[in-house]
């Protein structure tokens, strides 16, 4: 089959369509024959195999997988001899070790139905970062109707899904952006969005019940400043941590201080669930959730659409058609 691969760490120059084995899935996966792969920032330090720490469970020296990508949509081509859940020709969305590939093997506990009324590029790119929103919100946040939330990042993948989730779960959603992508972040839900090449954060309208800081650098204190008496400051990713840790720092340094303040300081490492996929599914369908896909490449134009994700300019997320 056709598949982009990697055999080393680094820049999109070690991206390198060629030909590789169909995989077989096993006794409780499907293969998928994918129609196409969402790609985000995420991807990027996969490829990149940074921050360094990672590597422990990518591959020290290089990739683990030979195919990069995780994010799918496409159409069940064959289920495992323990799959009774699914046939051939069902149309799902799941996460894969290499979607990027005619096809992919999916366990059935990471794949769900694609939803109705959305292209397969749209609904590739709802796995990964729609997982991450909604259990950022959801169980980390535990946002409630009334809540005031700060979303700082909405304009990336999981930024753009957690703005819709929290104004759909009731909450005054007040996020973070450029000036260039303002409006289309209140486009998704937000009461207001923040300028941060022009405005303080600090000087905004708070205080706020729950902060999403996805992808962010600031200091923690600066944030708890921004919480109400007993708010919670949830730190998805990060970025600016330099390229052994990357940020993972900030997650651990707020988990061990949270028991000895009144604020709840946490970390979260989302789950591949098929049940939140179907929430998302469901949500998408009930028109609370969209997809927010902002451009679609050929599977031979991967390394082009990773330096385009890397200039800055994407909201939400990019598609590899395949």
């Amino acid at each position: 089959m056709r598949a982009m691969t990697q055999h080393e760490y680094g820049t999109s120059d070690c991206l390198r369509l060629g030909e590789v084995d169909r995989p077989v899935p096993k006794r409780d996966e499907v293969l998928v024959r994918v129609h196409a792969a969402g790609l985000d920032r995420g991807t990027w330090h996969l490829m990149t195999g940074t921050p360094y720490v990672a590597r422990l469970g990518l591959g020290l020296r290089r990739p683990r997988w030979p195919v990069p990508g995780r994010d799918l949509a496409g159409v069940v081509a064959e289920v495992g001899p323990d799959v009774d859940a699914w046939s051939v020709g069902d149309e799902v969305i799941g996460t894969a070790g290499g979607s990027m590939a005619e096809y992919a093997v999916v366990p059935v506990k990471r794949l769900g139905r694609k939803p109705a009324g959305v292209s397969f590029e749209e609904a590739a790119v709802l796995p990964v970062s729609g997982l991450t929103a909604l259990q950022a919100v959801r169980d980390a946040g535990r946002v409630i109707s009334g809540n005031r939330v700060l979303v700082i990042g909405a304009s990336g993948g999981v930024g753009s899904y957690a703005v819709q989730i929290a104004a759909a779960f009731g909450a005054d959603v007040v996020a973070v952006a450029s000036g260039p992508k303002s409006e289309w972040v209140r486009s998704l839900g937000a009461a207001q969005v923040i300028d941060y090449t022009r405005d303080d954060i600090d000087a905004s309208a708070g205080p706020f019940d729950v902060i999403l800081d996805i992808a962010g650098n600031r200091e923690v204190s600066a944030l708890r400043r921004l919480l109400t008496s007993r708010g919670t400051l949830v730190i998805v990713g990060g970025e600016g941590g330099g390229n052994l840790l990357g940020g993972i720092q900030r997650q651990l340094g707020a988990m061990l201080l949270s028991p000895f303040v009144k604020h709840r300081l946490v970390g979260i490492i989302a789950k591949e669930s098929a049940d939140d996929l179907a929430v998302l599914r469901s949500m998408v369908e009930a028109g609370t959730l969209r997809p927010t896909l902002d451009r679609t490449f050929t599977l031979s134009e991967a390394a082009k659409a990773m330096d385009y994700l890397t200039e800055g300019q994407v909201r939400g997320k990019l598609a590899v058609s395949i």
